[in-house]
């Protein structure tokens, strides 16, 4: 089949919703969009995806062609210019055939909590619809406009980034009326170029919210976001002493409990999130819920509910010893809050297993050496440090070069009523510590 426009792939798209990118996924009747990456080509499995159940093949290699045509298959393979620019325009044309809040999320640090809070709040009320995980790429960010069904009534979407324009690539197609930046901290400094080239890349989902008249929820207590929202109109504010939810830390230990003064006739939220560096991802569920005129106690019970899982703000008990698992990714923001939070447990016996942080471009070094002298100003039982700039860097604490390692010197050291503190880049698995 030749190339042809989106409104018809729309159409068979429409009588086959289920869309793949992988052909371990595939399902009978899916739509199979052969995406090409730096160590794999989707053209080369789309005959496969086929043979496997799929209706149809979104290719842009011809050689495919004659493969489906060998196999009497033709008719189900769709050459296209370029297949992710497909995908993403498919996409968009699908959001264009909605009228409802689409909010946008993205932040250096808790944009996942973020999203998962926010949708559990709304999702009590509303039928709605986010990003699954982490997929919050220029693939995974269509793939979840995509999945968003006729029924819809909210679409929360989460947007991650490490360069510059790429947020403002994923607004064309994503139509934003609603935006959330949770943060900006020091990640990604080698793609953004600087703490100023974060703000300037997560800066970009408002401008497109202040070009196209839409709504931020803007946290009060962060000076910057106040000034990278200049110009927008529509701000529904949050935070501690500021904005149409108020509300604070009233405990920490074992999770964090929030005490609401202003906003909800409830009076406490008692999560099972771990930091008080959660306090804004609460707020910012509780202002968007609020907004959208979700019922306060309906808002409570649902952050409430809420268990976090993923590697991400996990109080896991092992025996007698309390483990905080917060090991889907770390940079210098993140280690800092969760490093000074885990200080102030009440623990006498405190165990920080840390991996290195990536990404950091020409800073790495410096940023592992300040984080070397913050943990330096605590008390610990033990200090271990994996790979990475760590590696580079004098300190005193015991260096492993692998999780593996970790994880055969903490097996050997037989810890009881021990608090672990365990987190690290994506890249060094720190959650094998604990198989």
């Amino acid at each position: 089949m030749n190339n042809i426009i989106i409104e018809n792939i729309y159409k068979i798209f429409l009588s086959h919703s289920s869309v793949q990118t992988d052909t371990r996924k595939i399902k009978k009747g899916d739509l199979f969009f052969a995406l090409k990456g730096p160590n794999f080509n989707g053209n080369e499995f789309a005959l496969k995806a086929l043979e496997m159940g799929a209706a149809y093949a979104i290719v842009d290699e011809t050689t495919c062609l004659a493969e489906a045509m060998a196999a009497d298959s033709n008719d189900q393979i769709i050459l296209v210019d370029n297949v992710l620019s497909t995908l993403q325009a498919l996409a968009k044309y699908h959001r264009e055939q909605f009228n409802i809040p689409f909010i946008a999320i993205t932040g250096s640090n808790g944009k996942t909590t973020s999203k998962e809070l926010i949708y559990t709040v709304l999702s009590s009320h509303f039928k709605t619809y986010t990003t699954q995980g982490n997929l919050n790429n220029h693939i995974g960010v269509p793939l979840t406009i995509l999945s968003v069904g006729k029924d819809a009534e909210m679409a929360v979407i989460e947007m991650g980034a490490n360069h510059q324009k790429e947020i403002e690539g994923y607004c064309k197609y994503t139509l934003p009326t609603h935006g959330v930046i949770t943060n900006c901290g020091k990640a990604h400094l080698e793609g953004f170029g600087g703490v100023e080239g974060v703000r300037k890349g997560k800066g970009e989902l408002y401008d497109f919210i202040r070009n196209h008249d839409g709504s931020i929820f803007i946290y009060a207590d962060y000076d910057y976001l106040s000034t990278m929202s200049v110009g927008v109109k529509n701000k529904i504010v949050y935070g501690q002493s500021e904005g149409m939810i108020q509300g604070a830390v009233l405990q920490n230990e074992p999770f964090l409990q929030v005490s609401i003064s202003k906003g909800l006739f409830v009076n406490q939220i008692n999560s099972q999130l771990v930091g008080d560096y959660n306090l804004p991802n609460i707020l910012c569920a509780a202002a968007i819920g609020k907004y959208f005129s979700v019922p306060d106690e309906k808002i409570k019970t649902s952050i409430e509910n809420y268990i976090p899982s993923n590697s991400r703000s996990q109080l896991i008990k092992k025996g007698s010893n309390d483990i905080i698992l917060d090991a889907y990714n770390a940079n210098p923001s993140s280690m800092k809050v969760a490093i000074e939070n885990f200080a102030g447990l009440k623990s006498n016996k405190k165990i920080l297993l840390l991996g290195a942080m990536m990404e950091l471009g020409e800073d790495s070094l410096m940023e592992h050496e300040l984080l070397v002298q913050l943990i330096q100003q605590f008390k610990w039982h033990a200090v271990v440090l994996v790979g990475g700039d760590f590696a580079k860097i004098e300190h005193p604490y015991i260096y492993f070069s692998t999780s593996v390692e970790a994880k055969a010197w903490l097996d050997s050291q037989h810890y009881e009523n021990a608090t672990l503190l365990i987190k690290g880049s994506r890249s060094f698995a720190m959650e094998k510590v604990l198989d």
